[in-house]
This record gives structure tokens, sequence and C-alpha cells, in this order.
């Protein structure tokens, strides 16, 4: 029971993490447009997350609630990939970031869907018609971007260059992954990684954005060790409840 939850858990922090970053940007998108569409993508996420932790907080019993799991746990608890704490540097980070994880994201549930756990599998198909847009909406922008202006697409090949190190981390598999493969109730990552490289360096293509060719990644964030940004961005999420302990609307 205790690795499901950590299994859930784990599952859920990327969208957490990835939905506050996308919330900072509410009202700052470059056109009101794009601003409502990256604070729904936020929306969808935290919808998404709302059912992972509400279904771990169940398992875990006791005083655990969707609340607590998200806002009361240090920085080395929570299990996200250092991918979506990367921070909004520009509009091409941003993209660049969404683009990356979204493409795994729906490999992700789409293979989830087949879980043994009904749960999980109720959750993967209802988020995978969200995400399905979340992937349109990213690779449309990459493609804009890239055979755009001459400075769009120094942007985005930027954005690409620093963020690619980080999108191996999306196939580790940690002891909850494994155990949970081995239960029917997890899906095997390293099947979706060939997937997943193919496309993305589809679209990189297609946006005429040269695709990096260092073998170098980072890692640590699947097992509670982030990046500098992690810290600022809990200390803003978690403020209120820090503050005002128990507090209620």
């Amino acid at each position: 029971m205790e690795k499901l939850t950590d299994y859930i858990i784990q599952i859920a922090d990327n969208s957490l993490i990835l939905g506050q970053r996308l919330g900072d940007l509410c009202g700052h998108g470059p056109t009101l447009e794009t601003d409502i569409a990256l604070t729904n993508i936020s929306l969808d996420l935290f919808g998404q997350v709302r059912s992972y932790y509400q279904y771990a907080a169940k398992l875990m019993g006791g005083d655990a609630n969707e609340d607590t799991i998200a806002f009361l746990r240090k920085e080395n608890e929570y299990k996200n990939v250092l991918l979506v704490e990367q921070p909004n540097t520009d509009f091409a980070y941003v993209i660049t970031r969404q683009f990356f994880f979204d493409h795994f994201h729906w490999l992700l549930q789409d293979k989830l869907q087949q879980s043994k756990d009904e749960t999980l599998a109720a959750i993967a198909k209802k988020s995978i018609k969200e995400v399905s847009y979340h992937v349109r909406f990213s690779s449309d922008w990459m493609k804009r971007l890239g055979d755009g202006t001459e400075e769009s697409h120094q942007r985005i090949q930027q954005a690409v260059n620093d963020l690619w190190v980080y999108t191996d981390e999306l196939f580790h598999m940690t002891e909850a992954d494994q155990e949970m493969l081995q239960n029917g109730v997890g899906v095997d990552l390293s099947l979706l990684k060939d997937t997943y490289y193919e496309r993305i360096k589809s679209v990189l293509e297609e946006a005429t954005i040269e695709i990096p060719e260092s073998n170098y990644f980072q890692k640590g964030g699947k097992k509670g060790v982030h990046t500098e940004h992690m810290g600022f961005i809990l200390t803003e999420m978690q403020y209120m409840q820090r503050t005002y302990p128990n507090m209620t609307w």
C-alpha cells in the first residue's frame, strides 16, 4: 500500500509543480487568448492533482487529505522531475517546458488507462482528453516560434538547448515504479522513451529547431533532490497553510 501511495504522489507532484509554475503567469501572457489558455492548462493539471491526492489520502488514512499532501510536505518529500520546476524565464522557456512534459504526460496517461487499479485507470481516462489538448497547444507554439521570426527562433532554440538535459529523468524507474509495474498497476516508463523522443524530434524538425546532441542529463527530482528553484515555489505555494494552520474558507 505504501508503494502505491508513493507511486500516485510521484505522478501527481509533476502536475502540481507545473500547474503552480503556470499559475504564476496568470495575467502575464503575451496575448489574452494565450494567457487564458495557459491558465486553463494550469487548472486542468490541478484538477488531476486533486483526484490523485484524494486517492492517496484515502490510502494513507488518518488525518491525511489532499491539502496536507499538497501543502504540508518538506521539499525532499516532493518527487516531481526537475523539468517542471524550471523557472518561467521567458515565453519560449514556458512553451518548451510544457512541450517536453506534455508529450511524456500523454504517453503515460495512455498506458495508465490499462492499469489494474481501477481508480488510476479512471483518472487517466478522464485526464488524457485534457492532455491531448495540452500536446496540441504546446506543439503548435513550438512550430510557430521555431519557424517564426529570427528572434523567436533564437529564443526557442536556446530554451530547447537548456531544458533538453531534464528530459531523460522522465523515464527513470523508481522503486515505486518498478513494484507497481510488477503488480500490473504502473507503467514501464523505459518502453515510452523511444516513442517520446521520436515525437519530440518530429515536431522540432518541423519547427526548424536543431536537436541538441548532448548526452548529459540532470536527475534527482524523483528522489527528492531538487534544484534551487523548488524552495521558492514551495515558499509561495505553502505560505497560507503554514501561516494559518487548519484554516478553512
